[in-house]
């Protein structure tokens, strides 16, 4: 008998068939773990099931900072969730598309453009003298013009309509004094009183106001000399005759409301050559005869101030170098329109039409855009700040 080194041939056979059926399950088992492994849900190295992570959506403030850099992971600027056509929208863009259209929602706007081109055919009706509070001034002018005869009026009227588009974009209901659709005025103490009375009434959002006649569109020059009451009192006005009253009461807001959230009356001066730039007309306290501007001195400057500042942002045009000691703000007590107004007013000087530069960029409509983006900037500045 040996010592066990070796066996009878039938038990060499099975020995040999276990040891192969131990080779086919030790590859089946490996070929099984590296499959589930590429799956993702093989075994875990304790010998537990592993289960597959559910996919997360990425925050708000991910998907802000891949749109930031273009796109993570592409390098060419594409989203890689959408096959690289463009970013994916989010819900952070509709939100800003929202919040955007009712920016403004429930604020009454008032804009003054000031004169009218009819004026130079209602001489006896513009030059009848009103009350403003602390004196008496003419109801309205003609306004000044470029030396080549673009008219105030019609400058003021375009910027003033482009300026209406924008503001209504963000949810605004804007009021005209006039919108080319009288054939004179209104004097200066109607354009006060159409601000005055915006905000009452109807929730109607038109762009008229201050009465049955309300435009001024293509201008008519006037003289220089005339041009400091126009700018200065053109946008006043309080209520008068009944045919400039429809408009005021017309577009209001809410019915516990009485004049607009924020009035701008807007012109361009017409000093001489080599005065250049822009300037705001902030109101004075006046407390005389129908005027007390107390209640809104303070606001009106924040009004005239944040739309200094974006205005001269929006259009890159200097603050006055003759007006304003640099600060482009003036302040006056000598403008119906501010004296007789109730509510936040300023007036917009955007310029001078007498010097030939600052005449360059009034007949560009593409610099009218940018003016009418700087007032709405302002006026939504001053609004929801």
């Amino acid at each position: 008998m040996s010592n066990g080194s070796t066996f009878p041939p039938h038990r060499r056979l099975g020995v040999r068939l276990a040891l192969a059926l131990a080779a086919l399950l030790a590859v089946c088992s490996a070929g099984w773990w590296a499959w589930g492994s590429s799956r993702g849900d093989g075994p875990a190295k304790d010998g537990a099931p592993k289960a597959a992570p559910a996919p997360s959506a990425p925050g708000p403030s991910q998907r802000r900072s891949d749109a930031e850099a273009g796109g993570a992971g592409t390098g060419d600027g594409k989203s890689p969730t959408t096959g690289g056509d463009r970013p994916e929208k989010t819900s952070d863009d509709a939100d800003l598309k929202g919040n955007r259209a009712t920016l403004l929602k429930g604020k009454v706007v008032l804009l003054d453009p000031g004169h009218n081109p009819g004026n130079r055919e209602h001489p006896r009706e513009i030059s009848r003298s009103v009350d403003v509070g602390n004196g008496r001034k003419e109801c309205d002018t003609t306004g000044t013009a470029t030396n080549a005869g673009y008219s105030e009026a019609a400058f003021t009227l375009d910027v003033a309509r482009r300026a209406r588009t924008l503001l209504r974009e963000l949810g605004a209901t804007v009021v005209f004094t006039q919108d080319a659709d009288r054939p004179y005025g209104p004097c200066v103490n109607e354009r006060a009183a159409a601000g005055n009375t915006a905000g009452a009434g109807n929730k109607t959002d038109t762009a008229n106001t201050a009465g049955a006649a309300n435009k001024a569109s293509d201008g008519n020059t006037a003289a220089p000399e005339n041009k400091t009451d126009t700018a200065s009192t053109a946008s006043a006005g309080n209520t008068a005759g009944t045919e400039n009253k429809t408009g005021a009461a017309n577009t209001a807001h809410t019915e516990h409301k009485t004049g607009a959230d924020a009035a701008v009356s807007i012109h361009a001066d017409g000093s001489g050559a080599g005065h250049r730039g822009f300037h705001v007309i902030l109101p004075a306290r006046v407390t005389a005869g129908a005027a007390d501007t107390s209640p809104i001195v303070k606001p009106s400057r924040e009004l005239g101030e944040r739309l200094a500042d974006r205005f001269a942002a929006a259009t890159g045009s200097a603050r006055s170098n003759y007006i304003g000691g640099g600060t482009g703000l003036d302040v006056r007590a000598d403008l119906g329109g501010l004296n007789l107004s109730t509510i936040p007013k300023v007036f917009i000087e955007c310029g001078n039409m007498r010097d030939p530069r600052d005449a360059a960029q009034f007949t560009d409509p593409e610099w009218r855009q940018k003016a009418a983006r700087g007032i709405t900037e302002g006026i939504t500045d001053f609004l929801t700040g």
